[in-house]
């Protein structure tokens, strides 16, 4: 009645003249049906039903001729449906269009991102990114595109974006930074250890002082500079905060050259910053068993071996029996015990419990960024460690006589660092 009614009403203002009156009724209801089938898309989208949201955006794409609204109904409608060809098309479509150029990438970003071909995604973010530079979604996308890349400069920048937008708590900022400033000057720093690189390594632990490998890096740069008594400062203010080995090979690394009775008692100022930690306990073990001062060595220790036994725990005790005489048959019994016991602390990521024998800002089993922390997995992470947690038996026969203990019987790289070559005399270290 209503539609009849109106159209009567245009009819009668046509014959008085009004040559559009029929016209604007039909366009009228042209967009009334149109504006209809988009909102019925939209509910369509909304429910999960693609294939009639497909329908409705081509209903309303026919009255409307509104294509920056239905091409972007289409565009999901398709996504829904699985039609992704289509969806790319639509998508290619809403380019030619300022309005809609950044819902157009982004949708495209999106379909990379479910392809699995990130190279090309991470384009379109960058894109998207100077696009809509505000937008959260694309910040964080990129991000995460750009820390997987490795593209640690270009990190850096959405990460001050999203400071200066009050989308990230300054102190927040602050540690992502330095991780990635960390990583920008480790990949270089080994080739190219110009002041520039230097100073980067210095920054980062300025801004993150209990990021350990930050540290570690930092002291590395001070004493390339000829400044030992800054990188000894910054070690023991970083041990203090979070006791590690790397901490401790880079304060070993201050001094190459000392013997290891000198090495006991510089350190003591290291060790003096946590005293109670059990890293300083069993670092203090372990260059008393290097300075040959077992009894030393068997105090430091304490009841570890009973409260805490970790792999590396049982092999400073097999070294201390050792050391002092014992017999291969107690010798051996700590280095059985030593196979099976946890590895102690060790980085493990903090979303998905991957271990890495490494820190790295990117995990690589979850994607997770700045995720690793220093601490003992829940599953305790059976078997012996290599790198600079693991003390060798470097008293008496190694290899020959030793039961099958991997790792135990080969000196770590770190420790020769920090103690000189096991079995040799502290002169043949010196040398």
């Amino acid at each position: 009645g209503l539609k009849l009614l109106g159209l009567l009403v245009a009819t009668l203002r046509f014959l008085n003249g009004d040559e559009t009156a029929i016209s604007r009724y039909f366009n009228r209801n042209r967009e009334r049906k149109g504006f209809e089938a988009l909102a019925e898309g939209m509910m369509a989208i909304a429910s999960g039903d693609g294939r009639v949201a497909m329908s409705k955006a081509a209903r309303a794409e026919k009255f409307l001729e509104r294509p920056e609204l239905t091409n972007l109904l289409m565009a999901q409608a398709a996504e829904l449906a699985g039609d992704t060809r289509r969806a790319t098309a639509v998508y290619k479509r809403l380019l030619s269009d300022d309005r809609t150029r950044f819902v157009a990438v982004r949708g495209l970003m999106m379909q990379k991102l479910s392809e699995g071909d990130t190279a090309t995604a991470l384009k379109l973010a960058e894109k998207a990114f100077s696009l809509n530079p505000r937008h959260s979604g694309v910040q964080d996308t990129l991000l995460q595109l750009q820390t997987g890349s490795g593209d640690w400069r270009g990190a850096r920048k959405v990460l001050g974006a999203k400071l200066k937008q009050g989308l990230l708590p300054r102190d927040v900022h602050s540690r992502r930074d330095a991780v990635l400033a960390l990583q920008e000057a480790r990949e270089v720093f080994d080739e190219d250890a110009s002041i520039e690189t230097r100073e980067a390594a210095i920054a980062a632990n300025k801004a993150s002082p209990d990021l350990i490998p930050a540290a570690a890096m930092a002291a590395e740069a001070y004493i390339a500079k000829g400044k030992p008594k800054l990188a000894q400062r910054l070690l023991v203010k970083a041990w203090a905060a979070q006791p590690h080995p790397d901490l401790a090979a880079a304060y070993a690394a201050i001094d190459p050259e000392e013997t290891p009775q000198a090495r006991l008692k510089r350190f003591e100022t290291l060790i003096a910053a946590r005293p109670d930690h059990e890293e300083s306990r069993l670092l203090k073990a372990e260059l008393s068993i290097a300075a040959e001062d077992f009894p030393a060595a068997r105090r430091a220790m304490g009841t570890l071996a009973q409260a805490h036994p970790t792999a590396r725990v049982l092999t400073i005790m097999a070294a201390i029996e050792r050391g002092e005489g014992s017999s291969e048959a107690v010798v051996r019994g700590w280095l059985a015990r030593a196979l099976t016991a946890s590895r102690g602390p060790q980085w493990v990521c903090d979303n998905c419990h991957n271990i890495e024998a490494q820190w790295a800002p990117v995990c690589a089993n979850c994607g997770g960024f700045d995720t690793f922390t220093w601490r003992e997995p829940q599953e305790g992470g059976l078997g012996p460690a290599g790198g600079a947690d693991m003390l060798p038996l470097i008293v008496g026969e190694r290899a020959s006589n030793a039961p099958e203990t991997g790792d135990f019987a080969v000196p770590p790289t770190d420790y020769v660092v920090a103690h000189g070559e096991p079995g040799n005399t502290p002169e043949e270290n010196e040398k």
